[in-house]
């Protein structure tokens, strides 16, 4: 049994079988994960078209929701349509898609999250070639002096946490490593030390 009470976040990952192949599960889940939990629902659209959902997912409860950049014809508009229904407006972008496409948009969200493995899948194996991109993005981040938070998805684990948050991460979301070790609990509290020493 996991105390979710240990994490940040809950983070919600919604597949609609096209962006990706697999199909997860929908605005109902959502909503019946915020009717029991307090945590921010950290709300991760991994799907098409994701603008003609963003209402209803904040309706369900989303606190965070993350649009991937490869889906949003219309980015901008679409971080505005999050904003405006009072979430926290994130971006998704894949392993090969380039930090540098969010460079005239950065202003305007909240979250990036830099995907390190191809979405879709549980249990794929860290792509360390993200590492760079992390350290690009916190880069102009800082440059611009905004308040942009840099999660990483995607074979994070004990054994790369501390590289991934030293290149300039600052969220971490782990599935895997939690839900397949011995004591789900401690590894929680274990990664949030290596989170608390790296900051």
């Amino acid at each position: 049994m996991i105390n979710a009470s240990e994490a940040e976040w809950l983070h919600l990952d919604i597949m609609d079988g096209r962006f990706v192949p697999n199909i997860s599960y929908g605005l109902d889940i959502v909503r019946a994960v915020n009717s029991v939990c307090t945590l921010p629902l950290d709300t991760h659209l991994m799907i098409v078209e994701p603008e003609k959902y963003v209402d209803a997912f904040i309706d369900a409860g989303a606190d965070i929701l993350t649009v991937h950049a490869e889906a949003s014809t219309h980015l901008h508009r679409t971080l505005q349509q999050i904003k405006e229904g009072g979430a926290r407006a994130g971006v998704a972008i894949n392993p090969h898609t380039p930090v540098e496409s969010l460079f005239d948009v950065l202003e305007d969200i909240d979250l990036v999250l830099v995907m390190s493995v191809n979405p879709g899948f549980g249990g794929q194996k860290f792509i360390y070639r993200t590492l760079d991109k992390i350290d690009r993005l916190r880069t102009e981040i800082t440059v611009r002096n905004l308040s942009v938070d840099i999660e990483v998805d995607g074979g994070v684990g004990l054994h790369n946490a501390e590289k991934i948050l030293q290149a300039g991460a600052n969220v971490l979301v782990a599935g895997s490593a939690i839900f397949s070790s011995e004591s789900p609990t401690d590894t929680i509290h274990r990664m949030k030390s290596i989170g608390s020493k790296a900051t």
